[in-house]
């Protein structure tokens, strides 16, 4: 909220939350709780000593944050201070425990089932697997070149994130790899809720009794700002280490799974919903928020194609 809040100052900031809370409300109720798994377990920012200058700006913004969002959220103090949760979770070498009580999960492999299902219900086709190589403007239509053959349409709305520049190379639109990695089930977990340690560059959270941790992006910026798909040695080594001395530093566990996500970011925080040539529209760059504000702009984009036709 601090880095977002220099960025796009304080109204652009409310404006942010707004569409995240606007978002995540559409999307529960388009898909359903159940069927997205949808659980508020709240969230937590870690702090180790060492970080105790910025433990204690964070601290002395929880009031200023929380009277921000107050009216949209319709809760008072939704950030608190809560150190005392911190040997429940069973994290070692941390001091500092904030709390968000309204951050929630879902399980993203079941919302996008979730959606197929509601497209199909509604004759939407969907063609996985089919790459599109070049667009191609003419009278009236865009062709699109795949390689599956040669698709017309009257319009295309691009909403691939991070791998829009591959059509679309001026958008300011740049990727980012986040590497992620799912323990083997731990018996008697401790960790409950979604958690974020420095400056939200790591992630981890419970599923069920796994431990399911990302980041470390800023550990090499340069080699992250890609749409390759793999991990690194140096991010890995990372997130064994948290997961090690901070996360479970008691507790034996094993790696069950790791893959790789990539993410779209750019100069601002709002995501680029626009005509960017005529017919061909464009809804990217979600800067690593795209479950929140994802709903809210396919809405957006939605509204803006069927007003050009």
């Amino acid at each position: 909220m601090i880095e977002q809040e220099k960025l796009c100052g304080t109204a652009g900031l409310h404006g942010l939350v707004y569409k995240r809370w606007k978002g995540l409300q559409k999307l529960r109720n388009l898909l359903g709780d159940d069927n997205i798994q949808f659980k508020n377990y709240g969230g937590y920012e870690l702090f180790k000593p060492e970080q105790q200058d910025l433990a204690e700006e964070c601290v002395s913004k929880l009031s200023h944050f929380n009277a921000l969002i107050e009216d949209i959220v319709l809760q008072k103090n939704v950030y608190t201070e809560t150190n005392n949760k911190i040997s429940s979770f069973g994290l070692n070498g941390i001091n500092v425990l904030l709390e968000n009580k309204l951050e929630a999960q879902i399980d993203p492999g079941l919302m996008m089932k979730a959606l197929m299902a509601k497209s199909k219900a509604l004759d939407i086709e969907i063609y996985n697997n089919c790459r599109v190589d070049e667009l191609i403007e003419e009278d009236n239509n865009v062709a699109l070149i795949t390689d599956q053959g040669r698709f017309t349409c009257k319009k295309v709305l691009l909403t691939n994130n991070a791998f829009v520049n591959d059509l679309l190379p001026d958008l300011a639109v740049t990727p980012g790899r986040g590497q992620v990695v799912v323990t083997k089930p731990i018996p008697n977990l401790k960790i409950k809720g979604t958690f974020h340690y420095d400056k939200g560059y790591y992630y981890f959270r419970n599923i069920d009794d796994r431990v399911l941790l990302g980041g470390g992006r800023n550990l090499d910026f340069n080699a992250e700002q890609t749409t390759q798909f793999g991990e690194t040695e140096l991010i890995q080594n990372a997130l064994h280490q948290l997961l090690k001395e901070v996360i479970l530093p008691e507790t034996v566990f094993e790696i069950a799974h790791k893959w790789s996500g990539i993410m779209a970011f750019g100069p601002r925080l709002a995501p680029i919903i626009e005509e960017v040539k005529p017919n061909i529209f464009c809804a990217v760059r979600c800067n690593g928020m795209g479950i929140a504000i994802g709903s809210h702009t396919g809405e957006e984009a939605g509204e803006m194609v069927l007003k050009s036709l």
